[in-house]
């Protein structure tokens, strides 16, 4: 009798022993315990170019699929971000989804965007990350509107992160590291005249008008906040 293949599994597998699976919305997330650094890495290498957000902080360890409505706000903040970077003739490097780990501190993720302005040329042409070699980025955004196990903050901390963008599903709120903490600021440090807050309705906006028509009444709207000639 012929045997059937198994189906192959959505999530990456780790050993049974390194803790059991906890699935906080069933499909979306998986929680692990007890996971080594290794194990962690193993993992990082196995999931490649998968559409999949590994968060390890000392031996807890989540993977999620982003929904739609994630990579949806993504995107339309990143746009927003890359519009602002032109129209300021900034350069910008933009390393999205990269992984950002750091052994010695046993934490490491993957942020939904992330960038560089004043050390763009310190990473042109990086091609992996090192927290000894080479600075964190500038600005990330973090898109959080599912319920998370592991606090992906004191991660960022652990790297260096000065400035979080970050959308809870209703606003975008700027984020400053200060004392190793993340703490909220009125306005943006890449762009000091920028109050994140109010571009909470131009994330909103895109669900009636689309992104581009979104992304042509942002920018008209940046325009009139800049110092005339």
């Amino acid at each position: 009798m012929a045997r059937l293949a198994p189906r192959p599994s959505p999530l990456p597998s780790a050993p049974r022993a390194a803790g059991r699976p906890s699935p906080l919305d069933g499909v979306q997330h998986i929680v692990l315990d007890g996971i080594s650094w290794s194990v962690y890495e193993g993992l990082l290498a196995d999931v490649a170019d998968r559409p999949l957000r590994l968060t390890y902080d000392q031996g807890r360890l989540e993977i999620m699929s982003p929904l739609p409505e994630h990579e949806r706000a993504k995107k339309i903040i990143a746009r927003m971000i890359e519009a602002l970077s032109v129209d300021l003739g900034i350069e910008v490097g933009s390393l999205g989804s990269t992984t950002f780990k750091r052994e010695d501190a046993r934490k490491g993720l993957e942020p939904d965007e992330c960038y560089y302005f004043r050390g763009e040329r310190a990473v042109r042409g990086l091609r992996a990350w090192h927290p000894k070699r080479d600075p964190p980025p500038e600005l990330v955004v973090e898109v959080d509107i599912t319920r998370r196990s592991v606090d992906r903050e004191p991660v960022y901390a652990a790297i260096g992160v000065p400035e979080i963008w970050r959308w809870d599903g209703k606003r975008l709120t700027c984020l400053e590291l200060a004392d190793g903490a993340y703490r909220a600021r009125a306005t943006s440090l890449a762009f000091p005249f920028l109050a994140p807050a109010k571009l909470t309705r131009f994330v909103h906006m895109r669900e009636k008008d689309g992104e581009n028509e979104t992304l042509r009444k942002f920018r008209a709207w940046v325009k009139r906040l800049l110092p005339k000639g």
